[in-house]
């Protein structure tokens, strides 16, 4: 059996997708409309307040058919997430905004990174990391990928040494863009339908284009590496939303 690396795990992650169903939400009269948007207007008032150590919270809009918002939430406790998006489906707009897609997950880095730091210290020294504020950046993307495990392309019959050495190059690919672009990865092994979510900020998409091509040439990326779909668009704010809406 060839040796598992452990992981530090901290907030927990949920992506949630909605898609508005103009149709019906159009077919609605004005004053239940203009209740049902008082309403959202104050559910995202409470998600945007939490304290920066309770967790985070980010909303965008998404480019395309997958979906039309996506609601980013961190947080300490897995069902503090349910509540959230209990609320938002419970609302007079609940039935509106539809779920095409949603991902959980835990936020998760490589013990690699502990190296040298005491047990105790661990969730100090890496907090930023371990309970990441959402970077106050114009873009989102969000896609899930898997390790792949065919044949000789199979990641978990590798030695701990070679996915080591292997993620150290992948490691350098990335750093060339990390003025440009944050990485928050997520990990749902037993979570989710996919293994990892990795979420990318930026003030463009296009440095995200640069860096996800350049790590197809990567051996990490081309041998071992399988892609979900990709979703992207840009931050939102609470008022541009309700106008979007009205």
């Amino acid at each position: 059996m060839s040796e598992p690396i452990e992981t530090i795990e901290g907030w927990y992650a949920l992506h949630d997708f909605r898609r508005v169903d103009w149709t019906r939400w159009q077919a609605w009269e004005m004053s239940r409309r203009q209740e049902a948007l008082a309403e959202l207007s104050d559910i995202l008032g409470q998600y945007q307040s939490v304290a920066p150590d309770d967790g985070s919270f980010a909303l965008y809009s998404i480019f395309g058919h997958k979906a039309d918002l996506l609601f980013v939430h961190f947080r300490p406790d897995p069902h503090t997430l349910g509540d959230l998006e209990i609320r938002l489906d419970k609302s007079l707009i609940g039935p509106i905004l539809t779920r095409p897609y949603s991902y959980f997950s835990v936020v998760e880095l490589s013990r690699y990174l502990a190296r040298g730091i005491s047990e105790d210290q661990i969730h100090t020294t890496l907090k930023r990391r371990l309970e990441p504020a959402i970077p106050d950046r114009d873009y989102i993307c969000f896609y899930p990928m898997n390790k792949r495990r065919q044949g000789s392309d199979n990641w978990y019959m590798t030695t701990r040494d070679e996915r080591r050495e292997l993620m150290k190059n992948h490691g350098i690919v990335g750093h060339k863009y990390h003025d440009d672009v944050i990485q928050i990865i997520t990990g749902s092994q037993g979570l989710d339908d996919w293994e990892w979510g990795v979420t990318l900020f930026a003030d463009s998409p296009l440095p995200i284009k640069k860096l996800i091509y350049e790590m197809r040439f990567d051996e990490a990326s081309a041998r071992f590496a399988d892609f979900g779909p990709f979703y992207v668009g840009p931050r939102l704010s609470r008022e541009a939303l309700i106008s979007r809406l009205s």
